[in-house]
């Protein structure tokens, strides 16, 4: 197998270097023979120029292991138990069911490829990007519209999947209330308490930040709750007025979207009972036995009030949907700037593959963690619109 670019970039500094030796020793006039190494080992005398050369040479190697590293010139293979590949997750949801499913990704990738990988679920969605951009040719990470946008300009981070959630490429942000709220339309939002899970979120706040801003909207207090079921926690709470969290179509009894992607795209889909489960289902909702489901008399809800329908099984009697947003890009499967290519095309095939199991739903497919229902390729190009709202509304990454 022949030496991969990073082999050929790091043996052609170590030669350079060792070039620089050989040049500060010739212009020394100093022999660096056995005898005088010898000395130098047993700190004898030496004369006072070789004593220099080699405090020199020292001083050299020095900075030179210090700017490459150890893991330079003699660094794991990347995918070894040494040096894992790092599987990066946005804190979205809740942070042990991330783990759990993500530990049942890295193994079926583990499997396909031989590779190692580790999980992670950084503190912030600032967080993931920062670790993106820090360790660039090592880390893979599942971040939303908004991250990418904003990563692939700062460190040049490349989108390889996005998600599909049950048919569809793209997913929505909803505007949430208690189910007995006077709040009728976005306007009557004026000065009421938003809650929202972080400010690097796409749909929980930046699209509703943006739309608000359009519509002349100005909120009153606004609350950082950490997530997206903390914040349908805290609307079910009457801890805020009202929240912004993603939105999924629901699935009618015979396990079909109530509206496809096409209907959506021919404009047939124009107001809010057509985004929201039948009003007559809505007193019968509750966790399925196995408290996996949140069904209304056959009915899927799959938005995030699902979320927590454990802790909370009347939250659709409790919340309900005011409005809906534009269509988002959805999520993305993205990989460090300079990510070897070889090693990803390995990991890129085993997801396709590990996509078709049944093991997918117990990790990334769970409803309970990010809900991907499968994966398609995804072009840089599909979040221009992203950079552009970032652009508009001069968002940066927190500090």
């Amino acid at each position: 197998m022949g030496a991969s670019v990073m082999d050929i970039y790091f043996l052609r500094k170590a030669y350079l270097f060792m070039t620089d030796i050989c040049v500060i020793i010739i212009k020394s006039g100093v022999t660096l023979t056995p005898k005088n190494l010898i000395y130098l080992l047993r700190g004898e005398d030496m004369n006072k120029r070789l004593f220099f050369v080699l405090l020199t040479l020292t001083i050299v190697a020095s900075l030179f292991l210090s700017a490459c590293g150890a893991g330079s010139l003699f660094q794991a293979k990347l995918g070894t138990p040494e040096r894992p590949i790092k599987v990066l997750f946005v804190p979205s949801v809740d942070a042990n069911i991330i783990v759990s499913g993500g530990e049942v990704m890295a193994t079926a990738l583990n499997e396909a490829t031989g590779l190692t990988f580790e999980v992670t679920v950084p503190t912030s969605y600032a967080a993931t990007i920062e670790e993106m951009c820090a360790s660039p040719t090592d880390t893979m990470a599942f971040i939303p519209g908004l991250g990418y946008a904003i990563a692939s300009q700062l460190c040049g981070v490349d989108v390889a999947f996005k998600a599909i959630r049950f048919g569809y490429p793209v997913y929505w942000a909803e505007y949430i209330v208690a189910r007995d709220s006077e709040f009728q339309t976005l306007a009557d939002l004026e000065g009421a308490t938003w809650g929202y899970g972080d400010l690097g979120s796409t749909s929980g706040y930046m699209v509703p930040a943006v739309e608000l801003a359009e519509a002349g909207i100005t909120p009153g207090e606004q609350v950082q709750t950490g997530g997206h079921n903390q914040t349908v926690t805290a609307v079910y709470n009457g801890e805020v007025d009202f929240g912004t969290v993603f939105y999924s179509v629901p699935l009618n009894p015979e396990g079909d979207p109530l509206f496809t992607y096409d209907d959506y795209l021919a404009g047939t889909i124009t107001s809010l009972e057509q985004y929201e489960i039948p009003a007559e289902v809505i007193p019968n909702c509750a966790p399925d036995a196995e408290g996996k489901k949140l069904l209304c008399d056959g009915y899927r809800v799959l938005d995030a009030r699902a979320n927590i329908r454990t802790e909370a099984p009347d939250v659709m009697q409790k919340v309900r949907v005011l409005a809906v947003s534009a269509a988002i890009p959805n999520d993305t499967l993205s990989f460090g700037p300079d990510f070897p290519a070889d090693v990803r095309a390995q990991i890129e095939e085993a997801l396709l593959a590990f996509a078709e199991t049944e093991a997918w739903d117990t990790s990334i497919g769970s409803a309970d963690f990010y809900g991907w229902s499968g994966i398609a390729p995804a072009t840089d190009a599909e979040y221009d619109m992203v950079r552009a709202m970032v652009e508009a509304t001069g968002y940066t990454l927190p500090e």
